[in-house]
């Protein structure tokens, strides 16, 4: 049986499969004795699941605080689940609908649920501003059992979560207008389930918009995230600070997101998470800006296609397995490849776009020293007034001689690296001379022949081919 305590009450319910549970303040405990169903719980099921804020005296005019009102709408959706579950320790609600009715609320504390252990709950259309005393690392809307600790590393919030249940499944956020009044965030989603977030607008950020730990299949689409609300140039762009979006977590979609001002526009520490269709010209790369920061782990393992940068770029640690493609790259943005621990394998950056101002910007840049590299393919990349930097190059080099050299090294991404080379050498005088690879140091590929010929050497090289592959 599962106990849901709501306040100082408990109440109980058979579960199909036996388990002998109970949800009090956040913690499933073992229990000895129950009921077969919800007492003393709210509302019949054959009442509607949809609770109306104004009718619990919030003010939809935002002239007056509606934190209670809005919290005890929070509550007395939960309490009328159905006899059904959702994940183990999860409890259905049954679809229930906190409708904001169009309205306009000022509150001054997070909105949460009394209880984690719910799901399939809806939150939507109107408009949330927090006050001027709302907590300063607060986010208005609140799927958490517990306070977020913000000095906890990035590991150990992904180690920690893993071992611990889920606290929420299927909760739906969606139509809501969110105002930060620059203090805290806007949503926060911590250790929960298939949690959809659709056609939110969040401003006034001084943290995050919407920061996700841990769980999985956080989905964020058709939403727009700034912290300056503008249009592009801002000229207080500077000053911009903070995250559009946090994934600390695996397997989350952003999808048609547009993010507008902040520091970072979108930070990633976890894996299986894919970015598709956002705008990010959250602040410029000349500036400080980064569009999307993928943080180091052992496997990144993350997604990114279909997107726009403009003017604000892509920052990848130790990249290993990350895809990077049809994207388009505006205003000398580009896309570097840190190293951490020297390590960058499985990356393909390929068939995006890029367009510069003519003052000589690589499309893609290393900072640090690249010890491991394997199976990183950069190319097929289209490029307007920047500097192409490529693992795969092609040249040609014509004359009358026994030595041709090409040099690849304006061109090749990482220095002194050739791990394949085809080269082909045509004589236009009938002499047959052997000829040979000599060289490949600095990324300079030099052919020599036997005798002295009129020729052409056409050279194809790849850096980044594993040396395990045979052919």
């Amino acid at each position: 049986m599962l106990h849901l305590a709501f306040g100082l009450d408990m109440v109980m319910i058979q579960e199909p499969r036996e388990i002998r549970t109970a949800l009090y303040k956040g913690f499933l405990v073992p229990v000895k004795n129950g009921m077969s169903r919800f007492q003393g719980m709210g509302t019949s099921k054959s009442e509607s699941q949809v609770y109306h804020v104004t009718k619990y005296g919030a003010d939809p005019t935002g002239k007056n605080d509606s934190t209670e009102s809005l919290l005890k709408a929070f509550s007395d959706a939960i309490k009328d689940p159905s006899e059904r579950f959702l994940m183990s320790g999860i409890v259905d609600i049954g679809g229930a609908r906190i409708d904001l009715d169009g309205g306009d609320y000022l509150i001054s504390l997070p909105l949460r649920f009394p209880v984690a252990g719910i799901g399939n709950v809806v939150i939507h259309g109107g408009t949330l501003r927090a006050s001027a005393n709302f907590p300063a690392d607060g986010y208005l809307i609140e799927l958490s059992s517990t306070k977020i600790n913000k000095s906890e590393t990035h590991k150990s919030i992904r180690d920690r979560l893993q071992s611990q249940p889920y606290n929420y499944e299927y909760i739906t956020l969606r139509d809501l207008m969110l105002d930060c009044n620059f203090r805290g965030g806007g949503i926060s989603v911590i250790n929960s389930l298939r949690t959809s977030i659709d056609n939110c607008y969040i401003s006034h950020y001084s943290t995050d918009g919407i920061l996700v730990q841990g769980g999985h299949e956080t989905y964020i689409r058709n939403s727009y995230l700034g912290q300056h609300i503008n249009a592009g140039g801002d000229p207080s762009e500077r000053n911009f600070s903070g995250t559009g979006i946090s994934l600390i977590g695996n397997d989350n979609a952003v999808t048609d997101v547009v993010i507008f001002s902040a520091l970072i526009g979108i930070f990633i520490s976890g894996q299986g998470n894919i970015i598709s269709g956002v705008h990010c010209y959250n602040k410029a790369t000349t500036l400080g800006g980064i569009g999307i920061y993928l943080e180091f782990i052992d496997l990144t393992q993350n997604r990114i296609v279909n997107s726009y940068f403009d003017f604000t770029g892509i920052v990848a640690e130790d990249p290993v397995q990350v895809h990077i493609t049809n994207n388009f790259f505006l205003g000398d943005a580009f896309i570097l490849l840190k190293s951490i621990n020297g390590v960058i394998k499985g990356v393909n950056i390929v068939d995006n776009m890029f367009s510069g101002s003519g003052r000589g910007i690589e499309i893609v840049q290393l900072e640090g020293e690249f010890k491991e590299i394997d199976q990183v393919v950069v190319d097929r990349n289209n490029v307007n007034d920047m500097k192409v930097k490529s693992t795969v190059a092609k040249g040609l080099v014509q004359g009358n001689g026994s030595s041709w050299t090409v040099d690849f090294s304006s061109t090749l991404l990482f220095p002194n690296l050739t791990k394949n080379v085809q080269y082909t050498l045509s004589t236009s005088d009938g002499l047959l001379p052997m000829h040979a690879l000599r060289s490949t140091s600095d990324n300079r590929v030099v052919i020599e022949s036997s005798m002295a010929t009129q020729g052409s050497v056409y050279v194809v090289v790849d850096q980044g081919t594993s040396d395990d592959l045979c052919f």
